[in-house]
């Protein structure tokens, strides 16, 4: 499975915090999944064999027909990215299910 990690998500889990619950846990483990994350995480970025998933046209045409749920627009960029290449976003964000997008928490 696809997993796009959202910035909280990516940086508890390489502080090691308990603040991951344990299936996002067990799913950022499962080396059979591909960890991405976006290119508006860059500035947290470290070394763990993640994947960037580079931003597309058509991820920022999918924020247009997103509705209005959430006013972060990066989190917004995630959801439309995880929608368009079939991830599952690791968050604990409880505004992004909203959107429909598969999540795990």
């Amino acid at each position: 499975m696809k997993l796009l990690l959202d910035t909280h998500a990516f940086l508890w889990f390489v502080e090691g915090t308990k603040d991951l619950s344990a299936a996002a846990l067990k799913a950022i483990l499962d080396e059979a999944n591909l960890l991405f994350l976006s290119p508006a995480s860059y500035w947290e970025i470290r070394r763990n064999g993640i994947r960037w998933l580079d931003l597309a046209p058509e991820h920022f045409r999918g924020i247009i027909d997103l509705p209005f749920l959430h006013r972060d627009p990066f989190d917004r960029l995630l959801v439309s990215q995880a929608i368009q290449e079939r991830c599952a976003l690791v968050t604990a964000d409880p505004w992004i299910p909203r959107y429909g997008a598969k999540t795990i928490w």
